[in-house]
């Protein structure tokens, strides 16, 4: 039977401690978010792509014009978090439009009451939904 040297039990410690303080594979970090840049230009076909996918994807939750106020909010039970009004100057998970395109992809944890979109809508699809949403309060441009 093969014995670990110290030196290997070091590199395996090491190894457990690194893994377990990064984020989970195939996840962004929050600076990594915040540094993603948007690579589709806030055309009006682009705001009109965006507007299409959330009046199909997202205004049950947050309302046709983004504030919140969908119609399956009278089915939430009381202690579920309320959809965010995204037509306003406070954006709860990030302000940037990679943390936007973020919070898209992969959903809001810890309990992921707004699910993410990836492998249901293509990236592009993504970026077309967050200059749909910028135009939404034009305060809020990144």
């Amino acid at each position: 039977m093969r014995r670990f040297s110290v030196g290997m039990f070091t590199v395996l410690i090491l190894a457990f401690v690194v893994l377990a303080n990064s984020a989970p594979m195939g996840q962004t970090t929050a600076a990594d978010a915040k540094k993603l840049k948007n690579p589709v230009k806030p055309t009006a076909e682009s705001v009109a792509a965006g507007q299409k996918i959330f009046a199909k994807t997202c205004a049950s939750c947050h309302g046709p014009a983004g504030k919140g106020d969908g119609a399956s909010v009278k089915f939430l039970k009381p202690e579920a978090t309320k959809p965010s009004n995204l037509s306003d100057d406070k954006w709860d998970h990030g302000s940037t439009d990679g943390e936007i395109f973020v919070v898209i992809r992969d959903g809001v944890p810890p309990k992921f009451e707004m699910k993410g979109q990836k492998g249901k809508l293509m990236d592009q699809d993504m970026w077309n939904l967050v200059n749909f949403l910028r135009s939404l309060n034009p305060k809020t441009k990144s």
